[in-house]
């Protein structure tokens, strides 16, 4: 494959700019079967060697060893790479629903993520998700301590409310939003896009394969092994799977015509979304880095775009994306 023409885009308005696509590196630690640092530390020097240098982590990825990994792999290139982390989602916490952004906790875990990552600063930090119990203005406000201490960047929300953007937003600049989206999951079109974008806030979708679907390589739940996440997901299950590879059959076929794979033609419609939108496709291999990259030269008209919008309307995907069926973005009580 010839090396993709990498491009570069702008997250937010206070000045980010990053590669077109960037890469998620959750899997390398945890969800999507065991883990192989030897091709995971490969797979980050190929995507550096090649352009894409924003990179996706977060301290709850494997309980810390993702941090950790990538830390191991930004000595002596730190300059060359855009570190995105999170913090908030507590696995050994009363914390309400496993979630907490108290500031105490804020700062605590900006410390303990640079440390693991070995750096002085992150670029950009984002809640992983509301606080159902800690205003967000509370939370955010921290965060802002530690731009001015510069630790911190820039700052971003994950799975945020359009009130949360709001809120969140009249205390300090957001430069990105980190959502699910992608043909297979369309929740963040109708409310809380429009006001990430009148607020000029960038677009991050993670998962906009998703969760491998849309790369039409899975055909029965048997592809994944017993500590794959995806046997567990209503979307991977009974005849939810079956429906679902209906779908991705459309895309499949569109794919045939224009000549390039299901996934590069999925995440060729998220970049068409706008200039403002950098997926996070995540993979622990190469050969599947290489083939997401291939997006970026894949011709999309309004006309390819509007078709494929169509083929999967929002809604007509089977089962939730998540095992509780009332997951909703989240949101933040007010400030007392």
């Amino acid at each position: 494959m010839a090396q993709p023409h990498l491009l570069h885009r702008h997250l937010g308005s206070q000045g980010l700019s990053v590669s077109a696509l960037g890469l998620g590196c959750m899997s390398m630690s945890q969800s999507y079967g065991p883990a192989d640092e030897v091709e995971s530390l490969a797979t980050l020097e190929r995507a550096l060697e090649i352009g894409v240098n924003f990179f996706d982590t977060a301290n709850a990825y494997g309980d810390g060893h993702n941090e950790s990994l990538i830390g191991r792999f930004l000595k002596g290139r730190r300059e060359r790479v855009t570190v995105a982390t999170k913090f908030g989602i507590v696995h050994d916490s009363a914390a309400a629903n496993g979630i907490c952004g108290r500031p105490d906790y804020v700062r605590r875990c900006c410390e303990e993520s640079l440390q693991r990552l070995g750096t002085d600063h992150i670029d950009l930090y984002y809640q992983h998700r509301v606080d159902p119990e800690v205003p967000i203005e509370e939370t955010v406000g921290a965060m802002g301590e530690l731009v001015q201490q510069g630790k911190v960047r820039y700052l971003g929300l994950s799975e945020a409310s359009a009130d949360s953007l709001e809120r969140a937003a009249r205390t300090h600049p957001i430069t990105a939003l980190q959502s699910e989206w992608s043909l297979w999951t369309r929740d963040l079109e109708e409310e809380v896009l429009p006001v990430a974008r009148r607020l000029g806030i960038g677009i991050v979708p993670y998962s906009p394969l998703g969760r491998g679907f849309l790369s039409g390589k899975i055909t029965s739940t048997e592809d994944f092994g017993e500590d794959d996440f995806r046997r567990h997901n209503p979307r991977f299950q009974g005849e939810n799977f079956e429906r679902n590879l209906d779908l991705v059959g459309l895309v499949r076929q569109l794919a045939e015509e224009k000549g390039v794979t299901p996934a590069q033609l999925a995440l060729a419609w998220l970049l068409a979304q706008g200039d403002d939108v950098v997926p996070i496709p995540g993979t622990k291999r190469r050969t599947n880095l290489m083939e997401n990259l291939g997006a970026l030269e894949v011709p999309l008209s309004p006309e390819d775009r509007d078709r494929l919008s169509s083929l999967i309307p929002p809604g007509s995907v089977s089962g939730t994306r998540y095992p509780d069926a009332g997951y909703r973005y989240g949101s933040s009580p007010a400030p007392s």
